[in-house]
Parts: C-alpha cells; sequence; structure tokens
C-alpha cells in the first residue's frame, strides 16, 4: 500500500517516462516508414514507377496508424492522472468509517457493527453472528424494517475472542423469505493505488477497492 503523496509522485514520473518512451516509439516508427519508402524508391521499375496515388496513401497509412497510437497512448496518460487525483482526493476519507459489501465483522473496542440492505419490507429482521467454525455464537433480533439500509452494532466482547466473527440475515414478511445484502462497517487508514486503480486500506481488514464502499459514514 502507498501514500496519496508517493502515489502521485510516482505517477508523475511514470507519466514522463510512458511519454519520452512513445515519443521515441513514434519517430522510430517514422523512421522506418520513411527508410521503406526511400528503398522502394530507389528499386521501382523506371518503366512502371509508383504513382502519386499509391505514395499518398501509404503516407495516410503510416499518419493514420501513428495518429491512433498518440490517442491511446493520450488516454493512457488521462487515465494514470485520473487514478493520482482520486488517490489525493480520497485521502479525506482516511479516519473515517466507511461500509463494504461484506458479512465478516470486524470489531473496534468489544463493538462490531455493520448494515443490511432490505430489498422490501420485512415484519422480522434477525442478526445470526456465527464463528470461523460456522457456529452460532449469538442472534440478535432487529424487529420489523421497512426496505432500505438498516444499522446495527453488536456487543462482540463476549465472542471475538474465538477469532473474525461473520453474521447472516434472516429477514422474512409473513413467512416469505425477503432478500438482502450484508455489509460491514470499517474505519479507513490509508489509501493509494494498485494496477492503475486506487485501493483503500480498512484497519480490520484487507485493501479493498474503491469501489467496493459502498457508503461513507
Amino acid at each position: 500500500m502507498i501514500s496519496a503523496t508517493t502515489a502521485s509522485t510516482a505517477s508523475t514520473a511514470a507519466t514522463a517516462t510512458a511519454a519520452s518512451t512513445t515519443a521515441s516509439d513514434t519517430t522510430a516508427s517514422q523512421d522506418r516508414f520513411l527508410k521503406l519508402l526511400v528503398a522502394q524508391l530507389n528499386n521501382q521499375d523506371p518503366m512502371n514507377p509508383m504513382d502519386n496515388a499509391q505514395m499518398t496513401s501509404q503516407m495516410a497509412q503510416i499518419n493514420t496508424v501513428t495518429g491512433i497510437q498518440q490517442v491511446n497512448d493520450t488516454l493512457k496518460s488521462m487515465a494514470t492522472q485520473f487514478t493520482s487525483m482520486q488517490v489525493l482526493q480520497g485521502s479525506s476519507m482516511v479516519g473515517h468509517n466507511v461500509l463494504v459489501a461484506s458479512n465478516t465483522l470486524s470489531v473496534n473496542s468489544g463493538v462490531a457493527s455493520g448494515a443490511i440492505d432490505l430489498n422490501g419490507n420485512a415484519d422480522t429482521v434477525k442478526v445470526n453472528v456465527l464463528s470461523p467454525g460456522g457456529q452460532i455464537l449469538d442472534t440478535v433480533s432487529l424487529g420489523a424494517q421497512t426496505a432500505g439500509r438498516v444499522p446495527f452494532s453488536l456487543d462482540a466482547s463476549s465472542y471475538s475472542s474465538s477469532g473474525p466473527v461473520s453474521y447472516q440475515v434472516t429477514a422474512t414478511l409473513a413467512g416469505q423469505a425477503v432478500t438482502s445484502t450484508s455489509l460491514a462497517q470499517d474505519s479507513v487508514v490509508s489509501v493509494g493505488s494498485e494496477n492503475g486503480a486506487m485501493t483503500v486500506q480498512l484497519q480490520g481488514r484487507a485493501a479493498v477497492a474503491y469501489d467496493s464502499i459502498k457508503a461513507i459514514l
């Protein structure tokens, strides 16, 4: 994981190197084309020389290829700069709590927090806290809930010592299951970039991609 400042410096250096390499490659391609064109002119049949249309067509082709390469390189450079700007802006997240799509809870000072995205109203919502082996350690009733995001916090002081805990949601309406998405709350420690994408390092779990963050609290 790299810091926002390091990411920006590395990105600037990489962009400069890429620009230099691109310019060199483009110049080399043009040089090769001109050498081939001169050789073709020198070795053409005097009785059947290359006409202007053929020469113009070949020059247009090399210009088209060079232009496409320049567009691609420009887009790559813009993507790199965008990631660097995103990392710098993302540094404001450090120290904030966020929600990520996960049913594994992070315990902070004996408290484990998360949220449930309910796809419909439910007259009964229960959270089963599971051990690493899948055994039910505790069951917490959240009662009736309307569709949307339902936050919760658990006193995990009695079972967090057994290792990472996860949870399972049971939501029903008139006996019918209501689908939901499990979210876990964690704290942002740092931000960085990896393989051209922004990553977020969380306190209680491995780094996640920026698009995995569902909410900033």
